[in-house]
């Protein structure tokens, strides 16, 4: 694969457990296409697997499938998540507050939005009771 050629790969995976696994591996191999670095590869990788996860465990998507389109540019990865969820009010959700987090026996969980936000150059998410649609950009 010619790393210099838009391209676009497509992949649904099941909502079960460790298919997150199985998208991370495709976004890290294309990422390598295109010469991103180690430490991009693997921000690319956590992202999606928060993406992923956040779609599994709250998306109630009836079909229970999560759908990935990976785009490659020149000097980019584009990655398009989907689900047929309920989809949520992301200004119903309440950053994460890292004093209170780290709290014992504080649940640890809940810092996905935030996590994706912090690792990709961009992430847009659509929401509404017809699913999510989450876009997130890496460039090199």
């Amino acid at each position: 694969m010619d790393g210099e050629r838009n391209r676009e790969v497509e992949l649904t995976i099941p909502m079960l457990q460790d298919m997150e696994l199985a998208a991370s591996r495709v976004a890290e191999a294309l990422a390598e296409v295109l010469k991103f670095d180690e430490e991009k590869r693997a921000e690319v990788s956590m992202a999606l697997l928060e993406a992923c996860i956040n779609s599994f465990e709250h998306s109630k998507s009836e079909d229970r499938k999560v759908y990935i389109t990976f785009q490659t540019a020149p000097d980019e990865l584009k990655i398009t998540l989907r689900d047929h969820g309920v989809g949520f009010q992301r200004e119903s959700i309440d950053p994460p507050k890292i004093e209170e987090k780290l709290r014992p026996g504080v649940r640890k969980r809940g810092w996905g939005l935030k996590l994706m936000e912090s690792l990709m150059d961009s992430v847009a998410i659509d929401s509404d009771e017809y699913g999510t649609t989450i876009v997130m950009v890496k460039k090199k």
